[in-house]
């Protein structure tokens, strides 16, 4: 257990159940009462639904379980513990939004039902992802796939989630359902991606700390990031002082700042946007 984290997870556990009342919302109130099928586990559920009239958040959770036990045996219990947490927090507010929301939000708008359903889920499983977690479903098989084959993690979601929208042609033997599905999708993933780019931005710090041994050692051993420590002098009391560089995603400045509090909340910190970090940990060096 990371010492210096312990009092915080607490809001990774926020934003996944943020994420989920967002996607929840997204897929009662306007792509489920439109007709439109989407990828993922909650596409099968709703195809299911649509066949035989059995709520999707019974499908949706039941066949997670069974994805779950699978993957606590293959993945283990660590890679497991959010999107588990996640399952059951998203079936709870399916179940909710079903009782609350009695009519669709937008009626007679196929079109735009999808796409405003597309960006509620986009941007909920954005806040999921952001956290280190999973809804479950495709993504569990995906990696599980990906631990014995070497499959892109993107491009295998992506073409389960095809297979699943297609499928739709034999519920409904309406083409224009499957165009939907994939706008949807596409919505979806540009939600995703628009979202989540800040958080995927590189930051420069530069710490300012008596306590910078410390400071260092957790980067190193807990954040698993290199740092250099460089020599300077501070100029208003003439005396050296030693200066952490540390480069790092967006995603993971929050902790940092944390963790530096956690050790010295007196330290100085400077924090700027990087326009590109290429090397270990970050892009590779792309030559021609």
């Amino acid at each position: 257990m990371k010492q210096h984290f312990n009092d915080f997870y607490w809001k990774d556990y926020l934003n996944i159940t943020l994420g989920a009342a967002l996607y929840a919302f997204g897929v009662i109130g306007f792509i489920q009462p439109a007709g439109i099928v989407m990828g993922g586990l909650p596409g099968i559920a709703l195809l299911i639904e649509y066949g035989s009239r059995i709520p999707l958040q019974y499908t949706y959770f039941v066949i997670n379980v069974l994805l779950l036990l699978i993957g606590l045996k293959v993945l283990g219990l660590k890679f497991l513990v959010k999107t588990i947490y996640c399952v059951f927090i998203a079936t709870f507010f399916l179940s909710a939004f079903r009782k609350i929301i009695t009519q669709p939000m937008v009626e007679n708008e196929m079109l735009m039902s999808g796409i405003i359903g597309g960006m509620l889920c986009g941007a909920g499983m954005a806040f999921v992802f952001g956290s280190n977690g999973s809804a479950g479903g495709v993504s569990i098989i995906v990696s599980i796939i990906n631990k014995y084959k070497n499959i892109s993690f993107g491009r295998g979601v992506m073409l389960v989630d095809f297979v699943i929208i297609s499928c739709s042609l034999f519920v409904f033997r309406d083409f224009i359902k499957i165009v939907h599905g994939l706008i949807v999708m596409g919505v979806m993933i540009y939600t995703i991606d628009l979202v989540m780019n800040g958080l995927r931005q590189s930051v420069q710090f530069m710490i300012v700390s008596s306590k910078y041994e410390a400071i260092a050692d957790t980067i190193n051993n807990e954040l698993n990031r290199g740092c250099t420590v460089l020599d300077g002098t501070g100029w208003y009391s003439k005396k050296p002082t030693k200066v952490i560089m540390l480069l790092a995603r967006q995603s993971e400045a929050s902790e940092i700042f944390r963790m530096i509090k956690s050790i010295d909340d007196k330290a100085f910190i400077s924090q700027s946007v990087v326009r590109g970090v290429w090397g270990q940990g970050f892009d590779s060096i792309k030559g021609k």
